[in-house]
């Protein structure tokens, strides 16, 4: 049988997709494009905006105009939400939550059509589990994804994630570790450290995320550790410290802001000011002047009117940072922002976005300029036209350059020569 996957969403979510891929995969079924027919669909969903929710189920109306007598599964954060909802819609056969998701082959075997479908989803206190999740050796990438942390304790006033994976809880230290070398002798070079709430690993265990990076730093044949975002009251000194330091931890940080007003960030419920945050940059930007910065930030959360908005757009310009993902905040049930007053009207709100998205753009472009005529190593991926191949460098800046099958999945020393549409030209050192 073919299996064929669609995944929304943050890092997590691609982790645990890649994991349900290897499952599938053990089990004899042939992995093929979301695009061609299948036996089974498998959508791993996101709920952070009404958008998420929208394209989700478009997506699965989709799969069932491929294939009209395929089994389709529906799993992930819009699952656990909105179990009823999802199976209301016509063709869905099984409705996994959180807590299922690892579990899919205990809940069905035969993946026969069924005339009404099947819900299995644990009730929000129940959401205590940790279903391992990494990249394994179907999924063709070169960079695997390894899940050390799920769920989430800060109770952001416009966030769902809390409701769809449970409190913070963290991956022991040995089971990462193992699963760490597992993909290193799949050939893996890069991992990416992911989760909910990376920063938080392992506070009610004891343990902390430096210790655990010490820890994977210390397997031989992996190159590269990339964090995927973490939040900035969680990046200590002593945590910056050494990633500035490392010889494998990529100098590539993701760091949240979502308002560069202190007003909106106090409604958000964010724990840190924008003060603090000016600071947290500043201590990188000092230290590298290469570092990749990104930020991720909410357009139009209630009382995010114009005086606000200019706030937050020049408080970004001012930043030294690398790019900037803009998103639309989106009015989500059992959150305490959706009673808030002063509501953005939706059609500013994408206004707003837009300009950010500009601003991001003007960042990006300013920083891959800044690196030209630099050197640095870059990991190759497959080619997809055998006429050029792209990667990435320690600091997340993509680039390409002309194919040679010696180059995949290799870590080259290249310069950088200049930019096309967002992707720097590079020559082998």
């Amino acid at each position: 049988m073919n299996v064929a996957f669609k995944t929304l969403g943050c890092k997590l979510n691609y982790a645990e997709s890649a994991s349900l891929q290897n499952d599938f995969a053990e089990r004899g079924f042939s992995i093929v494009d979301f695009n061609e027919p299948s036996d089974v669909f498998v959508i791993n969903t996101c709920t952070v905006t009404e958008r998420a929710d929208r394209e989700c189920r478009q997506i699965i109306r989709k799969a069932l105009k491929n294939s009209p007598q395929a089994f389709v599964v529906v799993t992930g954060c819009y699952a656990q939400l909105s179990p009823e909802e999802i199976a209301s819609i016509d063709g869905v056969d099984l409705v996994l939550g959180s807590n299922e998701k690892s579990k899919l082959f205990d809940f069905e075997k035969e993946f026969k059509k069924k005339s009404v479908p099947t819900i299995h989803v644990s009730p929000h206190n129940e959401l205590t589990g940790f279903g391992p999740a990494f990249s394994g050796n179907v999924d063709g990438r070169t960079r695997s994804f390894l899940k050390i942390q799920d769920g989430c304790d800060f109770n952001c006033s416009f966030c769902t994630i809390p409701l769809a994976r449970g409190g913070s809880r963290s991956q022991s230290t040995d089971d990462t570790i193992l699963q760490a070398k597992q993909l290193v002798q799949f050939g893996y070079k890069e991992i990416v450290l992911t989760g909910v709430n990376v920063g938080d690993y392992g506070k009610k265990d004891g343990t902390t995320l430096l210790e655990l990076v010490k820890e994977i730093e210390l397997i031989p044949e992996l190159k590269r550790i990339r964090i995927s975002s973490i939040e900035p009251n969680l990046l200590t000194d002593e945590l910056l410290a050494h990633w500035l330091a490392s010889e494998k931890v990529c100098k590539h940080f993701h760091i949240p802001l979502q308002s560069g007003s202190d007003e909106i960030l106090r409604k958000m419920k964010r724990r840190y000011s924008t003060s603090d945050y000016k600071n947290l940059i500043s201590k990188i930007r000092n230290s590298s002047t290469v570092a990749g910065i990104g930020v991720d930030v909410i357009c139009g959360f209630p009382g995010d009117d114009e005086l606000q908005f200019i706030e937050t757009v020049k408080f970004l310009d001012e930043l030294e940072i690398s790019y900037l993902h803009a998103f639309t905040y989106s009015e989500r049930p059992d959150t305490p922002s959706i009673v808030f007053s002063k509501r953005i009207e939706p059609r500013v709100r994408f206004a707003n976005s837009s300009v950010l998205r500009e601003l991001g753009s003007k960042k990006k472009n300013l920083f891959y300029n800044s690196n030209i005529n630099k050197k640095h190593k870059v990991l190759f991926e497959s080619s997809q036209d055998g006429k050029t191949i792209e990667g990435y460098t320690d600091n997340y800046i993509r680039v390409q350059t002309n194919y040679h099958p010696a180059l995949e999945n290799e870590i080259v020393e290249v310069v950088i020569t200049s930019i096309k549409n967002e992707i720097c030209n590079c020559e082998i050192v």
